[in-house]
């Protein structure tokens, strides 16, 4: 480590101790050159996790921006935000966890997608017609009928 003070490369460390919850390792040390002594810090580095767009595009991860999309598709909906902050848990492990720290927007897309439909059709619905990119109105029935075929399925199974 170069000294602040002379610029020598000459230096031991004299007291290391971990700092920030363990995070960051603070290291006093003293050059060999001018014996002054100066602390430098040691942190991980970390690879942020990124997402892989439809059009190839890579961009970092941000939980934030999925939770406000969340927000908006769920608005006006009994969905709590701590279901939703779930959701975007999830998906954050999911990034960080595959092997080149890389996600495609599909993956992400369908994992929300069927979250949402277990917690609210209407939110899924919402979310469903921008993650599809539904062009017309035939497309929002298509959804729709296949939720009220499902439903309808599920209680006639009850019924049983």
């Amino acid at each position: 480590m170069k000294c602040p003070y002379c610029s020598s490369n000459d230096d031991k460390v004299v007291d290391s101790r971990e700092s920030g919850g363990g995070e960051v390792i603070r290291r006093r040390r003293e050059c060999a050159s001018c014996s002054r002594r100066f602390t430098s810090y040691e942190r991980i580095e970390e690879v942020p996790a990124m997402v892989i767009k439809k059009d190839g595009r890579r961009e970092i991860f941000d939980s934030q921006k999925l939770l406000s999309g969340l927000l908006i598709a769920c608005q006006k909906r009994a969905v709590s935000r701590r279901s939703l902050e779930e959701i975007v848990d999830e998906i954050a492990a999911m990034a960080s966890d595959a092997t080149d720290r890389e996600l495609p927007t599909e993956a992400i897309g369908q994992t929300v997608a069927e979250r949402l439909k277990k917690l609210d059709q209407v939110a899924y619905v919402r979310f469903a017609s921008v993650y599809r990119d539904f062009q017309d109105v035939e497309e929002f029935l298509s959804e729709i009928r296949g939720l009220i075929g499902r439903g309808k399925m599920r209680r006639e199974q009850e019924e049983r």
